[in-house]
């Protein structure tokens, strides 16, 4: 069984002498580039295997003028978006249902235990022979690989809710109904998050990997078409959007829960540390 997971510390909340040192991550990143462009251009590593960063940023700046390569990115982040949405339709909704009723949970543990540890990969010769190699295939890759954390996140926030918050709330004569609206779903929120931005991520991963196996257009494709060109410089430069459109979703959905959470305590310990 999955262990829960809260919320985690911001990215860049590293604190020093009491202060939130910002710059601190970027530093890391800046001298690791570093030491890759020192490694490549003394000779440590062959250029064909590892281009110096220099020349992968300039071969990536040209292909940013290329409007195919926007074209890719679209297709990458309009399957990742879709199919996220998918899984979360249905992975909250059924989690905060199946977590409100312990009849239900032992009804379907089992079930649910057999196909969680299924990997996207193996369910691909499915997706491909039901749906072709478009879009609709990376969708439903995705949201399978998406729905689980956002269902056992849920799931596990339901079953955490304080007790005496629910005892207080039926001794002011709230019902099964509003305590579920006004006690468990605020409690189970934390969680959701978490869950939201792991499916997120791992969404994107799902994505990428699809494109990159089957040949299906985005970012993925783009990857294994400058490699078969042995263009190394540009793949690594493709890689790195990749990793820069992991990290841009990571932000975006830290900040939406901070946001929307900001009257939880998990997210005023996380501001005050």
């Amino acid at each position: 069984m999955t262990t829960a997971v809260g919320a985690g510390p911001a990215l860049g909340a590293d604190d020093h002498g009491g202060q939130r040192v910002w710059w601190l991550p970027w530093l890391t990143v800046l001298g690791v580039l570093a030491s890759l462009e020192a490694l490549s251009r003394s000779g440590a590593i062959p250029q064909d295997h590892l281009p110096a960063v220099t020349t992968v940023l300039t071969a990536l700046g040209a292909e940013l003028r290329n409007p195919t390569f926007w074209l890719r990115v679209w297709e990458t982040v309009q399957a990742w978006g879709l199919g996220l949405a998918v899984a979360v339709v249905a992975g909250i909704p059924l989690g905060l249902a199946i977590g409100s009723n312990r009849l239900a949970y032992r009804i379907v543990r089992v079930l649910i235990e057999f196909v969680r540890p299924i990997p996207p990969v193996a369910v691909l010769p499915l997706a491909v022979l039901l749906f072709g190699t478009g879009v609709e295939m990376k969708v439903y890759l995705v949201a399978f690989a998406a729905f689980f954390p956002l269902l056992f996140q849920a799931l596990y926030g339901v079953q955490d809710v304080d007790p005496v918050a629910r005892d207080t709330a039926r001794a002011y004569g709230l019902g099964p109904a509003g305590c579920f609206v006004w006690v468990t779903v605020p409690s189970a929120l934390p969680y959701v998050a978490t869950g939201l931005r792991l499916s997120a991520a791992i969404a994107l991963i799902v994505t990428i990997a699809t494109e990159i196996v089957v040949g299906s257009s985005g970012l993925g494709y783009a990857i294994n078409e400058v490699r078969y060109a042995s263009d190394i410089a540009l793949m690594y430069g493709i890689i790195l959007v990749t990793g820069v459109l992991g990290l841009a979703i990571a932000i975006v959905f830290r900040q939406l829960e901070r946001r929307l959470l900001h009257w939880h305590a998990s997210q005023r310990q996380g501001m005050a540390a």
